[in-house]
């Protein structure tokens, strides 16, 4: 018979206590409809919300039932009740509530900052070396590592079914919903979308010795930018390749063709392969992501499934891991030091398609500060 879902760790742990104040900063879509909704879902206490439009900061309080809305997030972090701060805004600007948050280290006592962790590598590491440097613990919102089946593959692979990996590939064919505040940054793919694969590829693998990386402008993206179409290789010491296609493009389907719309990946092992869908592209329809996998002692496809889906259920995960962290007093799974790597990674991609070269991760962290 088909394996059932609980058989594999698909699912986040929750903290014992759920009543830590949740001081939340930012108002839009990821903040309104996946943060919040996940937090209420899971039990959580957000206590106060803060964004440059109070009017739209008071609808959200009110629609989640927040206590108390700001206009301006050094308010918020001046509130004593806060003790976890959620950061939900532009990169550019991340750096700098960083900057205020960790002046109040008298009652915070952790981050969770959103992805990616500032403009570069570098403002990166000032952001860990300035929690660390306060005693606050910071975790950062990678939460494609809790999508149902990243993270049940990821179950697969400590259990050992899959045996060695040898190769592994995510594809993907779809169109993001851009956010404007890429227009004046010039970013498309690298940060915002790569970022998510190239992070669930460490989670599942480690740190890759080197990248090569090849990309060009996406047609239907009429700001100046340069990662579009982005196409990346990573090569592991042990000897597995990991690839990944982001195509933002996915053909003329806005133009009048039809739509050919997924991501899928797919590993292979020395022992068995692993394959599976990502639900997103369908959003705002729940569509739960999916993972078969098969091996050499049970030849036939195991197909578990599960009703939550990544946006918004997998978002109870990084607040989960950050609360477990501060109750249990250990590093969170998606520390801001873990984090680096990744960080590194997306300047090594960007490096490699401007050089027309592999980049060793290496190169890239052995110019850092944290």
């Amino acid at each position: 018979m088909p394996e059932t879902a609980p058989a594999l760790a698909y699912l986040p742990q929750l903290p014992r206590d759920k009543s830590v104040g949740i001081g939340c900063i930012g108002a839009g879509f990821i903040m309104a409809d996946c943060h919040l909704v996940a937090y209420r879902q899971a039990g959580f206490r957000p206590v106060a919300i803060a964004a440059r439009d109070l009017t739209k900061a008071q609808a959200v309080a009110q629609r989640h039932q927040i206590a108390r809305a700001y206009a301006d997030y050094r308010e918020l972090l001046a509130d004593p009740e806060v003790t976890v701060v959620d950061i939900a805004v532009p990169p550019d600007i991340q750096l700098e509530v960083v900057r205020e948050a960790v002046q109040h280290a008298d009652h915070i006592r952790g981050i969770l900052a959103q992805k990616p962790l500032g403009m570069n590598y570098a403002e990166a590491c000032e952001i860990v070396r300035l929690c660390r440097e306060s005693g606050i613990v910071l975790a950062v919102n990678q939460n494609m590592r809790y999508d149902q089946s990243v993270r049940a593959c990821k179950s697969l692979l400590t259990r050992g079914d899959l045996g060695e990996p040898v190769l592994a590939t995510i594809d993907m064919r779809a169109i993001p919903h851009w956010m404007p505040w890429q227009q004046h940054l010039g970013w498309v793919t690298l940060r915002i979308m790569s970022i998510h694969h190239l992070d669930t590829l460490r989670f599942w693998f480690g740190d890759p010795e080197r990248v090569f990386a090849s990309i060009r402008t996406d047609p239907r993206t009429k700001f100046a930018h340069e990662d579009g179409i982005c196409l990346y290789i990573l090569e592991y010491e042990n000897g597995l390749r990991a690839m990944s296609c982001d195509d933002v493009w996915a053909g003329p389907s806005r133009e009048g063709s039809a739509a050919d719309i997924g991501i899928k990946y797919r590993i292979e092992g020395t022992t068995g392969m692993a394959r599976g869908t990502i639900g997103w592209p369908s959003y705002p329809e729940p569509t739960p992501s999916t993972l078969d996998y098969t091996t050499t002692a049970a030849a036939t496809w195991q197909q578990p499934r599960w009703s939550e889906v990544w946006f918004p259920d997998a978002f109870v995960g990084p607040m989960a891991q950050l609360l477990c962290a501060l109750e249990d007093n250990v590093t969170p799974e998606i520390s801001g030091d873990d984090n680096l790597k990744t960080m590194a990674l997306v300047d090594a991609c960007y490096l490699s398609a401007k050089e027309h070269r592999a980049v060793e991760l290496s190169e890239i962290l052995k110019n850092g500060a944290a």
